[in-house]
């Protein structure tokens, strides 16, 4: 009998075991799929380290998280530069001073100011929708070039009709700063996420392609408590209907070319590009192999963001206030299970990043090892 099952190795589920094994508790994990690390499984091709399951750069301000990650892996220097391409014309990301002198030809951060707060203007009162939020932070020109179509392929639905809040994320510099995140602490694990999880769960009993909803009766009688961080709504059967996500499909090259677009990130923001963005895995790791040489090939990895249907992996919850009722009614419904913990981006139904798992993660682990 194990004290606890463990069901996911992503973050979440590879934290807690973990710690409840640092404990002295007894664990077994369980994974549907054929690998550790949920969606930030890095996978070997080339002497590159591809991130399987789309771009995951760590990034934080949590000094406990980043001193806890850190004992796994070693992290790079990288930084989060993506460019922007609409129609051919390119513009740095996050919004700066070199965005708005391509846009506007405007040298100062006066003029820069001056130029938004001209386009601003049009809202006025509480923004309603994410359209409204986008134009009252950095105008109607950014707005139609850079935020619009992106946000429509994302989300799959019009700007007027998605919350302000998702665009509030968006940072707007009157600097020449192309760091996207104000984060203190960021980078990538040097030999990628795999190996930094599978260094989480040494020691730990892993069963890899074990879908415990399957065989939820059978697993469950050999642990005293479940850790499950799938989708809620999976784990009641759906009885109260489906909570909505957003997936993306990957279409994957490899070419023999040492650089296709010579940056880790390009995001295509006019809507008649049918994908998203396209990443360039090698930059993450500066286009190095292990031993520091320079590698000759290159992997890309064109994003589609789709509707989420039973059966497709999902990635992003839909936080709007139709799924943010449906779930309460779920966690009601969880909270009633006594010997279960739901978890992570799922098991929450939340949009966490990465730091943010980890923090929630240890949050638990700091009231089930008190």
């Amino acid at each position: 009998m194990y004290d606890y099952l463990v069901v996911g190795s992503g973050l979440y589920g590879a934290v807690f075991a973990h710690e409840a094994k640092a404990h002295g508790k007894s664990v077994l994990v369980v994974d549907k799929r054929p690998n550790v690390a949920g969606n930030v499984y890095t996978k070997n091709v080339e002497g590159i380290n591809v991130h399987v399951y789309g771009a995951h750069i760590f990034h934080t301000n949590d000094k406990r998280v980043w001193e806890y990650i850190t004992r796994f892996a070693e992290f790079n220097r990288f930084t989060n530069s993506p460019v922007a391409n609409y129609k051919g014309e390119l513009y740095s990301l996050p919004f700066n001073m070199y965005t708005f002198n391509k846009m506007w030809g405007v040298v100062t951060p006066e003029e820069a100011e001056a130029k938004i707060n001209e386009q601003r203007g049009e809202i006025t009162g509480v923004p309603g929708n994410l359209e409204e939020q986008a134009i009252s932070l950095v105008g109607r020109d950014i707005f139609e070039k850079l935020v619009k179509g992106y946000t429509e392929k994302q989300w799959g639905r019009d700007c007027k009709e998605l919350p302000a809040f998702i665009i509030k994320r968006l940072p707007v510099r009157l600097t020449f700063d192309n760091n996207y995140f104000n984060a203190l602490y960021q980078g990538i694990p040097v030999g990628g996420y795999t190996r930094m999880v599978e260094n989480l769960l040494d020691g730990i009993e892993v069963r890899l392609n074990t879908d415990y909803l399957a065989n939820k009766a059978e697993l469950d009688s050999l642990a005293e408590k479940v850790i499950y961080t799938g989708p809620i709504d999976a784990y009641f059967g759906y009885q109260l209907g489906y909570l909505e996500y957003r997936s993306v499909r990957f279409e994957n090259e490899l070419l023999d070319k040492p650089n296709f677009q010579g940056n880790a990130a390009v995001n295509y923001t006019d809507r008649e590009t049918p994908w998203t963005r396209i990443i360039e895995h090698k930059w993450f790791e500066f286009g190095k192999d292990s031993e520091g040489n320079d590698l000759p090939k290159t992997v890309i990895s064109r994003e589609y963001s789709s509707e989420w249907k039973p059966g497709d992996e999902p990635y992003y919850p839909v936080n709007d206030e139709k799924n943010g009722q449906l779930y309460e009614q779920y966690r009601q419904l969880a909270g009633k299970e006594s010997n279960v913990i739901f978890g992570g981006r799922l098991g929450q139904y939340k949009y966490f990043d990465m730091d943010q798992v980890i923090a929630e993660a240890l949050r638990c682990c700091d009231s089930e090892f008190a």
